[in-house]
């Protein structure tokens, strides 16, 4: 349990932080593909409640100079907030929590909590130099590719970078939704999640976790598709704007989930826990 120290200590510390994670909201709010950052907290609280036996059997002995661990992320805190640089703010807050677990409770702690301290890291915003470039790319291979199938399968349509010419002189923009970007970095944290919770050897979790990228390429090559279709049988308009269009990225997300768990399952019953161990030895 919490010393009335430690409770007030916490207090503060959000109190304090209430501009940066206005700053971090701001970010999560208005960029598609971290508005994940809203929900990793939580999942990682309920992480750590995982450990809760452990944690109530271990001794809790603060590390020496934890004090000056916190001035110094505090220091680094007004720094990132006078810059006005998300990543950095977010890399801060990971670091002023980790610091808070090692100073009021020490290494045991933190050694029990390494995961849900460090799931906190999918919070933090990547860096537009990373993605952007990541993101045409995306774009050029998945409308590429779908443009190969469609042709190999009948449909007349024809690519100039990312703008595909469709029967009837219509055109379609393959945008940055459809690149697959936002179902990449928002699959990750939970390809994580379930690697970390369903699997216990290494191999098999980092099998969960490099699923993702297949996944999400597919998903999205899917979706793209299936937009020139429709837009071929009633019209580009219709295919790409309203309800149609939106419900569709949603589609998108819910299919990667199952395809997530899918390759879990399949896992446990084509490669059982028991055959793993044995051949890892």
């Amino acid at each position: 349990s919490m010393s009335r120290f430690e409770i007030a200590l916490a207090v503060a510390w959000v109190v304090v932080w209430i501009p940066g994670l206005l700053q971090l909201a701001e970010v999560w709010r208005e960029v598609e593909y971290a508005s994940h950052g809203f929900l990793v907290p939580f999942v990682s609280l309920w992480a750590a409640t995982a450990h809760r036996e452990t944690l109530a059997r271990l001794p809790s002995r603060p590390v020496r100079g934890g004090a000056v661990l916190l001035v110094f992320v505090a220091f680094l805190y007004l720094v990132a907030l006078a810059l006005r640089n998300p990543t950095l703010l977010g890399l801060v807050a990971v670091a002023t929590v980790t610091t808070l677990v090692l100073s009021l409770r020490g290494v045991a702690w933190l050694r029990t909590l390494a995961f849900p301290l460090g799931y906190l890291l999918f919070m933090v915003p990547l860096p537009a130099a990373w993605v952007t470039p990541l993101i045409v790319r995306l774009q050029l291979l998945v409308s590429s590719a779908a443009v190969e199938i469609l042709q190999w399968s009948g449909v007349a349509i024809y690519r100039e970078g990312n703008i595909l010419t469709l029967p009837g002189d219509q055109s379609l923009f393959v945008a940055e939704a459809c690149s697959g970007i936002t179902s990449l970095i928002t699959l990750l944290p939970i390809g994580v999640f379930i690697a970390y919770f369903t699997e216990h050897r290494l191999w098999r979790r980092l099998v969960l976790v490099f699923a993702v990228i297949p996944i999400a390429l597919l998903a999205n090559l899917s979706r793209v598709i299936l937009t020139v279709l429709a837009s071929v049988q009633v019209g580009v308009g219709f295919a790409t704007a309203g309800p149609l269009h939106e419900w569709a990225g949603v589609v998108t997300y819910v299919i990667g989930c199952l395809c997530l768990l899918g390759v879990g399952a399949l896992m446990r019953r084509f490669v059982p826990e028991e055959d793993g161990v044995l051949a890892g030895r």
